[in-house]
């Protein structure tokens, strides 16, 4: 279908497959829906349940080109869609601590460590302009719809808790305003950069780690069960976002990046510190006034976010530092489609 990115119009074709049930589920939306599709067992984790339960979630998004829209709510497809979920979620669980700490976890965000390592102290310090587009590839797949996601969850909350979310959310969608949506921004850090805006150009290149994040958002989103995971992941993202934005800022302003590629990242530092307090204050405040009992739900959806965080991390920085690519292509993404 043609899909509309913040201006773009972008044929969203289906991705290529990772494995036997990426496979499958590629086999099955080529055809017409009611075709029972078979599960093969695939590593939670790993590339091929990745991208099937991406395709599976984009039919809920933008869809694909030559996929009949029905597919969107085809029984036989959800069922498949709920066991590669239950695989996921299932990890998800099993890696992470859980507890019912909540301000633990909150003021644990809040901690800058001296002298840092992650990936956005590695690009301002050291990054090259390769190491930093290939970091726009990777964040394209979940920058392109930014906000979306969460917007699930608005319908599930109530009161203050609802209208501090929607106040975060309005932000995030350029206050009314297309030129200024976070998903347009984006795309046009990437015209700057020199690389194809179109919307998830390059989710064929981005391995595992950074798509995982993307569907844990979308998985927390569609499920009214997950909903105080879905409020933690999203104070998570908004708690963290502001000193790493700074940093990336710094990186491109050291490379002379275009400033359409600064200004994503600056835009970034100024809503998220507020967003910051609105989230933890107003939010997640309200939320557990209305439903203590979703506390341990919002520190695992912290903690997940930590997690997946974690491991798209390690991945940059070992490819980074053995020389190789991060990517699962090495030279198709560097070609502008612009020039």
């Amino acid at each position: 279908m043609t899909w509309s990115n913040g201006g773009y119009d972008t044929v969203v074709k289906l991705p290529s497959p990772r494995g036997p049930l990426s496979e499958a589920v590629a086999d099955a939306l080529s055809g017409e829906p009611g075709r029972p599709i078979p599960f093969a067992s695939a590593d939670a984790f790993g590339e091929d349940l990745t991208i099937a339960l991406h395709i599976m979630y984009e039919l809920h998004y933008g869809g694909f080109d030559g996929v009949d829209p029905a597919w969107e709510w085809d029984p036989d497809l959800l069922r498949l869609r709920a066991q590669a979920e239950a695989a996921f979620l299932g990890r998800l669980r099993s890696e992470v601590k859980g507890g019912d700490d909540l301000d633990g976890e909150l003021d644990a965000l809040l901690v800058e460590h001296v002298p840092g390592s992650g990936v956005s102290h590695h690009l301002r310090d050291d990054g090259t302009w390769d190491e930093m587009r290939e970091y726009f590839a990777h964040r394209s797949v979940y920058h392109h719809k930014e906000a979306d996601p969460h917007a699930w969850v608005i319908p599930r909350l109530r009161g203050r808790a609802k209208a501090a979310l929607v106040a975060v959310e309005f932000d995030e969608f350029g206050g009314g305003r297309a030129d200024r949506m976070h998903s347009r921004l984006y795309a046009d850090l990437l015209d700057g950069a020199g690389m194809s805006s179109d919307y998830l150009a390059y989710l064929d290149d981005v391995p595992a780690p950074a798509i995982a994040i993307v569907n844990m958002m979308s998985l927390f989103g569609l499920h009214r069960s997950l909903r105080g995971a879905l409020v933690g992941h999203f104070a998570a993202a908004e708690i963290t976002t502001a000193p790493s934005a700074q940093r990336m800022a710094q990186a491109l302003q050291r490379l002379e990046a275009d400033p359409r590629c600064v200004e994503f990242f600056t835009e970034h530092v100024e809503a998220d510190a507020v967003h910051e307090q609105i989230m933890r204050r107003d939010v997640i405040g309200s939320l557990m006034e209305q439903e203590p009992e979703l506390r341990a739900d919002v520190v695992f959806g912290i903690q997940a976010t930590e997690l997946l965080e974690r491991r798209l991390a390690d991945h940059l920085l070992s490819s980074w530092r053995s020389g190789e690519t991060s990517l699962r292509t090495r030279l198709r993404w560097l070609v502008s489609q612009n020039g």
